[in-house]
Order: structure tokens, then sequence, then C-alpha cells
């Protein structure tokens, strides 16, 4: 991880668990079982469970499963607390695991600004994912923004569930859908993805909403996010190096970037035909995704071959 830059929130990026400020989550789970919960919180996760106070064994019963309720609301903020700051080992596997995940899942994350109260935006959301069969959320707030995140289940996948779900937040505000990850450490992941494209939104003048987190990759990595850095490295420079010392694609994009987009000044700059330019262009945008002929898109490229080449000269 490196060093925090202005106006870079150190809580979005990933962290060992050995380093965060709340290292033991059971510390925190003992804590927080002693805390009384929030009345919004109560509100919220009564208002999904309603219970009736002649079974169960009337009122004792009531207050029994209301309990159950509330330490099982205490042990999701924890589970979502404890991925937020960057820790996904066996102890947050097993805070999952007395949620009912299991120990191999795929899950996506939904985040953006909620258009009501928290406890109504719950509501509104779990009912979503609910009518769509999906049966495992963690849910949770950070900073005046809202996540969820959901695992894979019926009709309850990125896409769809989304979609479901789009109304619960403000419309004057981006929402940022991340793509299934596995496992404790891709919920993670997804997480501080989510957040890290919502501060990055605001300097991309139009965005589709929903936004994907890969939508702001130079931005992200601009705010120092380092997951943000290996992925403009990884998926896309190592692509535009090729198989071989001698591939032309990296020079080629590098060259039309710095000409402006000139077909004419690339093709003079590297000695080829216009054609053998167009032909590599295309070759590129299919290797990495991103196509240099676009603005927005080039500016993707410029940001990764200049990440690959300071980290490939340090």
């Amino acid at each position: 991880m490196t060093e925090s830059q202005p106006g870079h929130n150190p809580r979005h990026e990933p962290q060992d668990a050995a380093d965060g400020e709340h290292d033991d989550v059971l510390d925190l789970l003992g804590m927080v079982r002693s805390t009384p919960a929030r009345t919004e919180d109560r509100e919220s996760n009564h208002g999904d469970n309603q219970v009736d106070t002649h079974e169960d064994g009337g009122a004792d019963g009531c207050e029994t499963v209301e309990r159950d309720e509330a330490l099982t609301g205490h042990i999701e903020t924890i589970a979502f607390e404890a991925l937020c700051h960057g820790l996904h080992d066996s102890r947050v596997s097993a805070l999952l695991h007395v949620l009912g995940w299991p120990e191999d899942f795929s899950c996506f994350v939904v985040a953006g600004t909620p258009a009501a109260s928290y406890a109504t935006v719950r509501r509104t959301i779990l009912a979503g994912i609910r009518n769509l069969g999906g049966k495992l959320q963690i849910m949770g707030r950070h900073g005046s923004r809202v996540a969820v995140l959901v695992a894979v289940q019926g009709a309850a996948t990125p896409e769809v569930t989304c979609t479901a779900v789009l109304g619960a937040f403000d419309e004057q505000h981006p929402v940022c859908l991340v793509p299934a990850n596995r496992e404790v450490a891709g919920a993670c992941r997804g997480l501080h993805a989510a957040f890290s494209a919502l501060d990055a939104a605001a300097a991309v003048h139009t965005l589709p909403r929903p936004m994907r987190a890969d939508d702001v990759l130079p931005e992200r990595a601009l705010l120092g996010d380092a997951a943000a850095r290996d992925e403009l490295y990884t998926a896309v420079f190592s692509s535009l190096l090729g198989e071989s010392p001698d591939d032309p694609t990296l020079s080629t994009i590098s060259a039309f970037i710095d000409s402006g987009g000139s077909l004419d000044m690339t093709a003079r700059e590297l000695n080829v035909h216009p054609n053998t330019v167009r032909y590599r262009l295309k070759r590129a945008a299919e290797m990495t995704g991103w196509d240099a002929t676009d603005p927005r898109e080039a500016f993707v490229l410029r940001t990764a071959i200049a990440v690959g080449r300071m980290r490939d000269a340090s």
C-alpha cells in the first residue's frame, strides 16, 4: 500500500488483518453484544421480521426472537465494518458462517447514496433481493452511503438485482455495481472497489447508471487506490506488452495517444502504413477491452501505460 495522498480516505484501502485499527473481530463481537442496538437498526431488523406474540411462548418467545434478531444485526454490522476495513481472515469468515454464508460463495456489491432513511432503504433493498430468490446479504452504512453485499442465488444476479433495487438510491448521486467476486477476500475487494469508485465518480462528467467500478479506474488510481493501479497494470498494461519483446502493440498505442489520435502522424512516427496502425489499434482493443480511438478509453490506456512504466522502472 502506498502512503496516503491528499483527499484520500485510507479506510477504503484493503489492509492486512494485522494492520487494522479493530484487529480482533472477536473482541469487537463481544463489545457490540453488550451494547444496545441503535433504534433505527432495531426498527429496520424488526420491520423485516415481524413476529406474532401469540407464538413461540407469547411475550417471552417474542422477546427471545427480538434478542436473536438484534444479535444477528450486530454480527452483520461487525462483518460489514470488518470487510470495509480490509479484514478478510478466518475470523471474518466465522462471522459470515454465523450469518449463514457458506465457505465458498460468489457475491457482488451495490452501493450508493440512500434516497430515504436507512431503515426504509434497508427494507426496500432486502425486499427486492428476496423477491429474486436471494437469501444471503450483508448491508451497512459507510459515511453517507449504503452498500449491500449480495450472494449470487436464484435470480439475484448482479445486473438483475441492481435494477430491482435502483430506486432505493438517490437519483442525484451515482450508484455503483461491482460484479461478482469469490469468497471473503472477494467480498472485501468488492466493497472497497464500490466506495473507491463512488469517491472517484465526481471527476467524470457522464457516467452510466449504474456505473461499474472499472468505469473510473484512472480516477481511482489518482485517489491512491492500489487495487485500481494493480488492475491497470495486470489487465491493461500487461496485455499491451504482448507475448514477446518485439510486439508492437504498446508502442503503437503510445504513439497514437501521444499524437492526439492521428493515424497519419502515428504511421509516420512508426514508419508503417496507416492501415497497419488501424489493425494494431483494433487488436489492442480486443486484447484489453479499451479502444484508443475513444477519448475516454484512451485516457484509461494512457493511465495504464504510465502506471506500467513507472512500476517496471522501479
